[in-house]
């Protein structure tokens, strides 16, 4: 009986042991699998920091490459090309009915460009030429002597004189009142008025005339007569000198570089209607740092290359040298233990006709 006993102890010894064992390698082998676990990880992190290191190292390098190969360096000065502009209007006032070139023709000096018609000139020149006919009648009228008939021909002059002022009057009257209501404009209302005071003085020549043919003529009367006369022919020759206008031509040889208005648009006196831009009056503005001036001075020679035709080498001269005038252009170097510099502005023009040069192009001060 004893011995059974003891010999279900050891069995519950026994089996006690091996539950220990079992439960004691159950935990190493978490442990180590936590080993291996953390592991993993630091094993990524470095992976991770080495890439970033790695990224890093390239882009401070790619950075320096650029500093030291794609820079062009301070000593390199770029300019700009351009050219003498000049802008075509006219004297007329009127409506704009043909260009006779486009954007980007070649025109010659004096070449036709456009035309411009002005139907208040048209009626202005028959006017005037109307007024001179009846101031040479009239003239050999009195050289010839007086008659009844020149009499009687005066008076009805005067009259009908008398009549247009009067409707010239009551029209500069109406578009006054119009003008002071902001109906009508400043110039339609000189127009106006400037139409009232020339039958006035209609009326004042023909009771000149009149006078004359009634006082017989005299040598006064006669020189009065060719004075209004040559008058009447003056202004029919300026208002001729007016409508010789309407055909504007270029003024230099260029290249049409812009046109504003377009045909059937009115246009105003003295509204520039299109641009040449002179090719023969090339140059280059190059903005230099004032530290960078070298001796740039009017008068001296550069040499330069043009990257749009081909990098070609030329010479050019220095005609102007100025500040550019602004706080912009200032460039703070105080921190450095320097001082500030200024850019200034250098123009250059070609000593020699540059073959396809235009504005625009970029140009390389070597």
């Amino acid at each position: 009986m004893e011995d059974k006993q003891e010999k279900a102890v050891d069995e519950q010894l026994v089996k006690s042991a091996e539950a220990t064992d079992e439960s004691h390698n159950s935990e190493l082998e978490a442990m180590a699998l936590k080993l291996r676990r953390r592991k993993i990880r630091m094993k990524k992190r470095l992976s991770l920091v080495g890439s970033i290191l790695i990224f890093a190292l390239v882009i401070i390098g790619l950075a320096i490459w650029g500093l030291l190969y794609l820079n062009p360096g301070d000593s390199t000065i770029h300019g700009q090309a351009d050219c003498e502009t000049v802008r075509v209007s006219g004297k007329l006032a009127g409506r704009l009915m043909e260009v006779y070139v486009k954007e980007g023709d070649y025109v010659h000096k004096g070449q036709r460009l456009a035309m411009i018609q002005s139907s208040i000139a048209d009626a202005r020149l028959a006017e005037a030429q109307a007024r001179k006919d009846v101031a040479a009648s009239q003239n050999e009228k009195v050289e010839r002597g007086t008659r009844d008939e020149l009499v009687q021909s005066a008076q009805k002059m005067v009259e009908q004189a008398q009549a247009a002022e009067e409707i010239y009057r009551k029209t500069y009257e109406r578009v006054e009142n119009l003008f002071n209501d902001g109906v009508v404009s400043e110039q339609r209302r000189d127009e106006a008025k400037a139409a009232y005071e020339a039958a006035s003085a209609t009326v004042a020549a023909a009771k000149s005339q009149l006078e004359m043919a009634q006082n017989g003529a005299q040598a006064e009367d006669i020189d009065a007569s060719r004075g209004i006369e040559r008058a009447a022919e003056a202004t029919v020759k300026e208002v001729e000198a007016v409508l010789d206008d309407k055909y504007l031509v270029a003024p230099c040889d260029g290249v049409i570089s812009g046109i504003y208005p377009r045909i059937g648009e009115l246009v105003i006196m003295g509204l520039p209607l299109m641009t040449i831009s002179n090719l023969d009056e090339m140059w280059v503005a190059f903005n230099v740092r004032e530290d960078k001036l070298n001796g740039l001075v009017v008068g001296k020679e550069i040499n330069v290359m043009i990257p749009a035709l081909g990098n070609k080498e030329a010479k050019m001269s220095v005609f102007s040298v100025r500040d550019k005038g602004s706080f912009a252009t200032w460039t703070a170097t105080k921190a450095y233990g320097g001082h500030d510099n200024k850019t200034f502005e250098v123009k250059a023009r070609p000593v020699n006709k540059i073959e396809n040069f235009g504005p625009g192009m970029v140009v390389i001060m070597k």
